[in-house]
C-alpha cells in the first residue's frame, strides 16, 4: 500500500505521519529529509543539488524527482510507503504515477488534511523545529516531553525562521494555487480522501487511521467534486489575468524557453535596445544571498539545513524586485514563472502593484537542437556569466571576459541529464503555454537558426507590442 499525505504547512502531517507509518507498516519518506540525506551522503543527485546551491541557484524540480526515484528503487518491492510532503504539485503527482508502475507499485490514495487559513496561522505561531534533526513540534498540539529539547535526539528546539507573517501570507497564496490542480487530479482518479484536520490530535489521528484502514480493505470513500468545491470556496483561488487592468507604463514581458533556448541572450538584447529591466531569478536569488537581506538569510537557513528553498520564498523575492522603481519603465522576467501556479502568483503580484503583463515571448527550440547547444555551454566559476563555444565564445579560451574567472562545463550539461530536464520542462510548461495562450498573451518565436536571426525575430515581436 502506498499513500500520499497532503496538506498545507501547519496541517499536522509531521505530527501524524510517523505513528501512521508504524501502524500500517509503511516506510515513511519525507522529501526534505531525503534531500538532506542525499547531500550528506554525496550521492550523484546530491552532488548535483549541492552544485546548484553553491552557485546560488534554486535546485530544479527534476533533481527532487530524481532523488525520490533513486530512493524507491532501493527499497523492497513489497514494502509500502507513506509519502510525506511529496507530491507537492500536479507535475510531481503525474511524475509519481508514471514512475510507480515501472516498479510494480501503485499509489492507492492521497489523503488531504483540510485546515483553514485562520487555523494555520494560529498553529504556525506555536510551531517548533529541532535544530539538529529537524523533527517538528507544537507548543499546544504536539509539545516535547521537556521544554525546548527534542524527544528524538536531544537537540535544541527553535521557532522556524520562515514562520513569519510576511512569508506565511505568500506561502498560503502559493499553496492554494498548487492545491487546486493537485486535488482535482486525485479526485478525478478516485483516490482523494479529505480529512478534517482541525480537531484534537487524537481525533485527527483516529480519522486518518480509519481512512487508511479503509484504503487497505479497498473500502475507502473517495472525495466528491462537491467536497472539493466547498473546500476551494473558502480560500483565495488563483485568478485569471484581469482584462480590464492596464499597466500605467512600460513593456512588461516574460521570457519562456527550455534550457539552452537562449532566453538569457534575448533578455540582454531587450534590456540593451528597449531599456527594459532584466530580472533573472537566478541572479535575484544570488543577490539576496550576497547582500544578506531578510529573504536571503532565510534562504540561507534552508540551504544550511540541506533543504530545498520553497517556491513561496522565490515568489516573495520576485514581488520585492518588481516593486522597485526601476521596473516602472518595463521589465523582462527570465526564469519565472516556470509553472502554472507561479504564473498565477505573478498575476496576483502584478495586480497588487496595479500593473499588467504585456506579453509572454516563448522561444521555441527543438529538443535535439537544445541537446547540441548545451554540449558547448560554459559558465564562469566566479561570476556565473554564460558563454557558448560556438554562439558566444569568450575572447580568450577558458577565461571569462567579465571578471577573468575560469570557465567550466556544468555537470548537468550532458545528453542524458539534458533530456531528463527537457522532459520536466515540457511537463511544467505545457499548461503554462496554454494558460498564457488562453489569456491572449503568448507570442511564439522560432528560436532555431543563427543567433542574429533569433534576436531579430525577438526584437520585432517586442517592438510590435510597443506599437499596439
Amino acid at each position: 500500500m502506498h499513500i500520499a499525505l497532503l496538506g498545507p504547512s501547519g496541517a499536522g502531517k509531521g505530527s501524524h505521519a510517523v505513528r501512521l507509518a508504524t501502524r500500517f507498516d509503511l516506510l515513511h519518506v519525507v522529501s526534505g529529509e531525503l534531500f538532506r540525506a542525499n547531500l550528506e551522503q554525496r550521492t550523484a543527485v546530491g552532488l548535483l543539488a549541492r552544485r546548484y546551491m553553491a552557485q546560488g541557484e534554486l535546485v530544479p524540480d527534476e533533481v527532487t524527482d530524481a532523488m525520490m526515484e533513486e530512493w524507491l528503487w532501493h527499497i523492497a518491492p513489497e514494502q509500502g510507503v507513506l509519502f510525506d510532503g511529496f507530491p507537492r504539485t500536479l507535475a510531481q503527482a503525474q511524475f509519481l504515477d508514471d514512475l510507480l508502475p515501472t516498479m510494480g507499485r501503485t499509489l492507492e490514495a492521497a489523503v488531504y488534511l483540510s485546515v483553514s487559513d485562520a487555523e494555520v496561522l494560529r498553529r504556525l505561531a506555536g510551531r517548533l523545529i529541532c535544530h539538529t534533526c529537524q523533527a517538528s513540534y507544537h507548543l499546544q498540539l504536539h509539545p516535547p516531553a521537556q521544554s525546548g529539547i527534542c524527544d528524538r535526539c536531544g537537540g535544541a528546539l527553535e521557532r522556524r525562521p520562515d514562520d513569519i507573517p510576511e512569508l506565511i501570507r505568500v506561502r498560503q497564496r502559493a499553496f492554494q494555487r498548487v492545491r487546486g490542480p493537485l486535488l482535482d487530479y486525485y479526485q478525478a482518479t478516485g483516490r482523494l480522501i479529505i480529512i478534517d484536520g482541525e480537531g484534537s490530535l487524537a481525533q485527527v489521528y483516529a480519522a486518518l487511521e480509519t481512512a487508511i484502514g479503509a484504503v487497505r480493505r479497498q473500502q475507502a470513500r473517495p472525495a466528491t467534486r462537491a467536497e472539493i468545491d466547498q473546500l476551494q470556496a473558502g480560500s483565495a483561488a488563483g485568478r485569471a489575468l484581469p482584462a480590464e487592468l492596464r499597466a500605467e507604463a512600460g513593456l512588461n514581458l516574460v521570457l519562456l524557453g527550455g534550457p539552452g533556448s537562449g532566453k538569457g541572450t534575448e533578455a540582454e538584447e531587450l534590456h540593451a535596445q528597449l531599456a527594459l529591466t532584466h530580472i533573472a531569478t537566478g541572479d535575484l536569488f544570488r543577490e539576496h544571498l550576497r547582500v544578506e537581506t531578510d529573504l536571503g538569510r532565510l534562504a540561507r537557513t534552508y540551504m544550511d539545513r540541506g533543504e530545498l528553498v520553497p517556491d513561496d520564498l522565490t515568489e516573495a523575492m520576485v514581488e520585492e524586485r518588481l516593486a522597485r522603481p526601476d521596473t516602472r519603465a518595463g521589465f523582462v522576467l527570465d526564469g519565472f514563472p516556470r509553472t502554472l501556479p507561479q504564473a498565477e502568483a505573478l498575476s496576483d503580484i502584478l495586480t497588487q502593484l496595479h500593473r499588467q503583463l504585456t506579453s509572454v515571448l516563448y522561444i521555441s527550440v527543438a529538443d535535439q537542437e537544445i541537446v547540441t547547444r548545451l554540449a558547448g555551454r560554459r559558465i564562469c566559476r566566479s561570476c556565473q556569466a554564460p558563454y557558448h563555444l560556438t554562439f558566444k565564445p569568450p575572447a580568450h579560451a577558458g577565461i571569462c571576459d567579465v571578471c577573468g574567472g575560469e570557465l567550466y562545463q556544468r555537470d548537468d550539461d550532458n545528453p542524458a541529464t539534458i533530456r531528463a530536464r527537457l522532459k520536466t520542462f515540457h511537463a511544467q510548461t505545457a499548461p503554462l503555454i496554454q494558460y498564457y495562450r488562453a489569456a491572449g498573451l503568448l507570442i511564439e518565436i522560432d528560436g532555431q537558426g543563427e543567433v542574429a536571426a533569433v534576436k531579430e525575430r525577438t526584437m520585432a515581436a517586442a517592438r510590435s507590442l510597443l506599437r499596439a
